[in-house]
């Protein structure tokens, strides 16, 4: 008997446990990305804890910090990813500031499949508390 209730007390820690991380990692949600070097074409967020399969989406933006025209985007698995990289789909000068975004997978007809176009409903933005999952970076 003892040792059935010790087996119970353990498996409800371990389920309170684990409850307990899947609501931490859904609002610890983010994005961490340092200013870096894009001359080859590419940019890296070096830490991106996503709730759900989605995307690292890259923005031009400037000192209004608004997401502008998409410039790369990279897959993400649920959980912890550590340095995405995106394909710049255009050229990026020294100076210009790049918001690296979590984007989420719903709302498009394709699984796997990037959607989003500035403003779409489809694969867009994920938001915690009504504020965007993203950093920015300033290319070198």
């Amino acid at each position: 008997m003892k040792k059935t209730l010790l087996t119970m007390t353990a498996l409800f820690a371990a389920g309170l446990f684990a409850s307990q991380a899947m609501a931490a990692s859904h609002a610890g949600m983010a994005v961490m990305g340092e200013d870096q070097d894009v001359s080859g074409g590419t940019v890296t967020a070096s830490s991106i804890m996503a709730g759900a399969n989605g995307w690292l989406v890259v923005h031009r933006t400037d000192s209004e910090m608004k997401p502008g025209p998409v410039v790369g985007y990279a897959p993400l698995k649920a959980g912890e990813n550590t340095d995405v990289t995106a394909i710049l789909t255009e050229p990026v000068k020294s100076g210009e500031m790049l918001m690296l975004m979590l984007h989420g997978e719903e709302g498009g007809t394709k699984t796997g499949v990037f959607e989003y176009t500035l403003g779409a409903k489809e694969d867009g933005p994920v938001r915690v508390d009504d504020k965007l999952v993203m950093t920015v970076v300033t290319a070198k």
